[in-house]
């Protein structure tokens, strides 16, 4: 088991498959985001953002986590592409993780939503290197 840090529990490395399944990955998705858009300060970022595709918008974020926690590689996308632009700042990560956590928290068991909410740690904050934002940005000339 390996330590984290902000929790102060350990977060379990056996195959992430282990008690993930796709419906899981679908219900977690899916709850979510419709807390998402019911926020309000992230629902019109996202709003603004997807106007008209959120339902491709939840069948990518499936196919996301369905890569990261399966290892299916079904995701193709580019995320630092996805949110370069929009008005994103180290607070609304925050916010943004507050509700991934909740939601996994509500939904998984203890060790399924540990492993989801490490990896949405550890995306958030390579987000925001590659966007240029937060502590740990990058400051290039």
């Amino acid at each position: 088991m390996a330590d984290s840090a902000a929790t102060g529990r350990s977060i379990p490395i056996v195959s992430p498959a282990e008690g993930v399944s796709d419906d899981l990955i679908r219900q977690l998705v899916e709850t979510f985001y419709d807390r998402v858009i019911r926020d309000p300060e992230l629902g019109p970022i996202f709003h603004k953002a997807l106007s008209g595709r959120w339902s491709q918008h939840l069948a990518l974020m499936v196919d996301f986590w369905s890569s990261i926690a399966l290892r299916t590689g079904r995701y193709q996308g580019k995320p630092q592409a996805a949110h370069f632009g929009l008005p994103l700042t180290p607070e609304l990560f925050a916010r943004w993780l507050s509700l991934f956590e909740k939601t996994a928290q509500d939904i998984c068991k203890r060790d399924v939503a540990d492993f989801f909410v490490d990896r949405a740690r550890r995306i958030a904050e390579s987000l925001q290197i590659g966007l240029g934002i937060g502590p740990k940005a990058l400051r290039l000339p």
